[in-house]
């Protein structure tokens, strides 16, 4: 039911997909819940998140999920010329990311932060590199080609849309703004709550990264 659900979401306008996460995270974890000490299992557990792709890194190398087999995985989309949005989320992840490396070295080892562009065609290496590097030392930033970028959001249900062009040639790229907490084996676990506090963002990856 998750799976169906999280299908419908990717198209959706960006504010009814917020809503529908939101409330997923809700019901998930009492219907994981099925009798008393039952273990707690991760609210996007079973929902069709999350796929292969391949992709072009920060250093320009080709990169597929296949890299990062066995790692968990943050998974965010946005893009480099967002004005306020995504630089805050990323900074948060970023910070959420230290607060768990700080505190137990060995859990925050385990994770890699993704940044995929939703903007491909200004989002090119050279600009995500500079990008990611405010934010974390192994935050790797994703581009590639329109269609690369539009099959892997929609592997991942991310709604985006450039917007008009303004009279200064500039755009805006509305999206999705979601950060997912993606198991060893790239399946979805949690949301982030990346418009939170670094400290709650700690909070949720240490309550399912083992």
């Amino acid at each position: 039911m998750a799976g169906r659900a999280m299908n419908e979401i990717a198209r959706l306008p960006t504010i009814i997909i917020r809503r529908a996460l939101a409330a997923l995270l809700v019901i998930a974890p009492l219907a994981a819940c099925s009798g008393p000490g039952a273990p707690a299992k991760p609210p996007l557990e079973g929902a069709r998140i999350g796929g292969p792709f391949t992709l072009t890194d920060q250093d320009g190398k080709q990169i597929t999920d296949r890299a990062f087999a066995g790692k968990y995985r943050i998974v965010y989309f946005g893009y480099t010329f967002c004005p306020d949005v995504c630089p805050v989320d990323a900074r948060n992840i970023g910070l959420g990311l230290r607060a768990v490396e700080a505190s137990d070295p060995a859990v925050g080892a385990k994770i890699v932060p993704l940044f995929i562009t939703v903007d491909p065609a200004r989002d090119t290496p050279e600009v995500l590199k500079s990008f990611v590097a405010n934010f974390h030392p192994r935050m790797v930033g994703l581009t590639g080609s329109a269609a690369a970028i539009d099959a892997t959001a929609k592997e991942y249900a991310i709604y985006y849309k450039k917007g008009e062009m303004s009279p200064g040639g500039g755009y805006m790229v509305d999206h999705s703004r979601v950060a997912y907490l993606m198991d060893p084996q790239g399946k979805p676990m949690a949301l982030l709550p990346q418009d939170q506090s670094p400290e709650a963002i700690a909070t949720e990856i240490k309550r399912w990264v083992k």
